[in-house]
């Protein structure tokens, strides 16, 4: 159904992305003169064109492009849905996660398991000594590429510095349309929230398109956008039913709508500043072709509400402040982070998107993006997030992401002499240690604290007859310095934005990790059994009230 003032005859399939980008769509037939509705006044070029496309003289209506969308997505749902499933797939089914395994690396593994358990048989000790062994090296280079990458961001402020001048010399009517993307599910309790949040934006309502991208059974969420009363710019579009069910597929069918010269995703309770979009347009002028996105700065309105609050506050600020930083200026691989990613919707669309398969749609983009030259910039802005602030969404939280890092190290990995070629050695190093190395460590923390302990509690002797005291002790040593690192990294991250109040809490990081660690032998488990399950992360639960804190921080630039 497309409407009683719509008639889909005269709507055309291969149309159907023209339509919705360019903003207008034919709704009957009067004579010899199609009628045209249209979002914005058809310039003479436009409408010449129009007219070529649907072979007749035109005469334009005035309609909303939410009417515009609603149509024909309700005519041509599938196809939009198709394409936001299957698209990678098909364009390189290898740079999708769709298939976890894929054939060679099937064979890999089931060599590698035939003989990890032939040499457990014959020689199980030896065996056992030599996995816990190479495991606690691959923890601690791991660790060390982390803290030296870090440590080296920490010598550049690669943020792409915009002065208030540079702001004030734009013109609105020259701005170009910037589409913002916000996948929701579920979210009924912060819709509210999130049409105010984005209502601050400083950009001109006419050269704003904000697509809220809502799940056709989500009746609940839909309606209380409803009821929050958003303004025309404000466009819900409903993603068909289908699979997977997950947040890159939904943003997968809001980049086939988009009309933005530019792209940026926000999450439903996200608070950017109001002058982020603006400072992401004069940013990426000054940038060269090669950078596809900008990466703004994400941070906790609720820092102070709790331990875990606390400790995800320091280490989103020494990744955002220091990490990426530090890839960028030794030109490594950028894995994205899952908001504020800034993109020219030209060459996100040559990207093929995000896979909807992969549960790190994020990471795995910015890596797909690296390996084919192309750039990620860092952009001066800050968007407030709401932490997680119980255990146990937290463990669902962090298990999707490393089950996400697992995938995307598979899929990069099945073909590595192609991905050498294109990337070099030092890239690849990177990639290994930053994207393979992160879950292998998570999952390494648990059985090296137990060994840890059972060096305070078992005698010397005893310990010695099972591990040869060289391994047990470098074992040791790997875990704790790799922990120290840990511990100062998370130390350094409140320095920049003069969040001092939090450093003292970076001694927890070990206890942080422990959390991670169980999370990862979830994401282990979750990747064998139900690999493209996206567990979803429960927003609107913190009980902290973020106006002060998010007042601070963009005050400021640090947290309270």
């Amino acid at each position: 159904m497309t409407g009683p003032d719509v008639a889909s005859a005269l709507l055309e399939r291969e149309l159907r992305h023209e339509y919705v980008r360019n903003g207008w769509l034919p709704l009957r037939r009067e004579g010899d003169v199609v009628v045209v509705g249209a979002a914005q006044p058809l310039a003479r070029s436009q409408r010449a064109r129009v007219e070529r496309l649907i072979g007749s003289p035109i005469k334009v209506e005035p309609m909303l492009q939410s009417r515009i969308v609603g149509a024909v997505m309700a005519q041509f749902g599938a196809d939009f849905a198709f394409e936001a499933s299957e698209g990678l797939a098909q364009r390189d089914q290898e740079l999708s996660a769709k298939t976890v395994l894929s054939r060679t690396q099937q064979v890999c593994l089931a060599v590698v398991l035939i003989l990890l358990v032939a040499a457990g048989i014959l020689w199980p000790l030896q065996t056992l000594i030599t996995v816990i062994g190479a495991a606690s090296v691959v923890f601690l280079a791991s660790t060390v590429f982390k803290f030296s990458i870090a440590l080296f961001g920490s010598r550049f402020d690669l943020a792409e510095r915009i002065a208030a001048d540079d702001l004030r010399a734009l013109e609105d009517d020259e701005l170009p349309i910037y589409t913002v993307l916000v996948p929701v599910f579920r979210e009924a309790r912060i819709v509210g929230r999130l049409v105010e949040n984005l209502g601050r934006l400083d950009y001109p309502a006419e050269r704003l398109e904000v697509l809220i991208l809502v799940e056709e059974e989500d009746d609940e969420t839909r309606d209380a956008i409803a009821l929050s009363n958003p303004p025309d710019n404000f466009v819900v579009v409903t993603i068909p039913k289908g699979t997977p069910q997950t947040k890159p597929r939904a943003c997968n069918v809001g980049l086939q709508v988009a009309r933005g010269e530019f792209l940026v995703i926000y999450d439903a309770e996200d608070a950017p500043e109001p002058d982020q979009l603006k400072k992401t347009v004069v940013a990426f002028h000054r940038s060269t072709p090669e950078t596809v996105v900008m990466q703004a700065a994400l941070n906790y309105f609720n820092a102070r509400e709790n331990v875990l609050t606390r400790m995800f506050a320091l280490e989103y600020s020494y990744w955002f402040d220091y990490m990426l930083p530090g890839l960028d200026v030794r030109d490594l691989p950028i894995p994205l982070g899952g908001t504020s990613n800034h993109f020219r919707t030209a060459a996100l669309r040559e990207l093929g998107g995000w896979d909807p398969y992969n549960v790190t749609e994020d990471a795995d983009l910015g890596i797909r993006a690296s390996a084919l030259g192309y750039r990620v910039g860092v952009v001066d802005s800050t968007t407030m997030e709401e932490a997680t602030s119980r255990i146990g969404i937290f463990i669902g939280q962090r298990s999707r992401w490393i089950k996400g890092y697992m995938q995307t190290a598979l899929v990069h990995a099945r073909r590595p002499v192609r991905l050498l070629r294109n990337i070099g050695w030092r890239r690849f190093g990177a990639f290994a240690l930053l994207i393979g190395g992160t879950p292998i460590t998570f999952l390494g923390v648990i059985p090296f604290t137990v060994i840890l302990i059972a060096s305070f509690l078992v005698p010397l002797a005893e310990l010695s007859a099972v591990f040869p005291p060289l391994v047990l002790w470098l074992c040791l040593l790997n875990f704790v310095a790799g922990n120290a690192l840990m511990v100062y990294l998370n130390m350094m991250g409140p320095y920049k934005r003069g969040a001092f109040r939090l450093v003292a809490w970076a001694l927890l990081n070990p206890i942080y990790w422990l959390l991670h660690s169980i999370a990862s032998y979830k994401a282990l488990w979750q990747l064998i059994t139900k690999p493209h399950y996206w567990q979803k992360t429960e927003h609107g639960l913190s009980e902290w009230v973020p106006e002060a804190d998010a007042e601070g921080i963009a005050r400021t630039g640090s947290a309270p």
